[in-house]
């Protein structure tokens, strides 16, 4: 009997082990997903998938380096970048500005090139 209780309490820690140590390591990954950043190339890919859309383009940059960004009380980080394409056969550029986490543009503007 006293062995019976032995394998009973190693199989109760064992479940209690393993129980334990898949809660700790789906609460690590849901945190490292929120504080993980998309890549410049992925960025601009998605910026790139949207306007094309809508036509093709005919070229597009990206900033690699994250610039601070703030509006109002909340901070963030994000990337510059621009997509040209042909309009009314003129090459006009939009300037973009993207966030770092979610790959979405938060401010765009067009600029026409003469």
């Amino acid at each position: 009997m006293n062995n019976e209780n032995e394998i009973s309490y190693f199989k109760g820690g064992l479940a209690l082990g393993m129980g334990v140590g898949l809660v700790s390591g789906m609460a690590s990954a849901f945190w490292l997903q929120r504080k993980k950043n998309l890549r410049a190339d992925d960025v601009l890919q998605i910026v790139k998938d949207e306007f094309l859309k809508e036509g093709p383009i005919e070229g597009s940059w990206i900033n690699f380096e994250k610039q601070p960004l703030r509006k109002f009380a909340v901070h963030s980080e994000g990337y510059e970048g621009g997509i040209t394409r042909l309009e009314d056969d003129q090459l006009v550029t939009y300037e973009f500005l993207a966030d770092a986490k979610t790959g979405t543009v938060l401010d765009i503007k067009r600029v026409k090139i003469n």
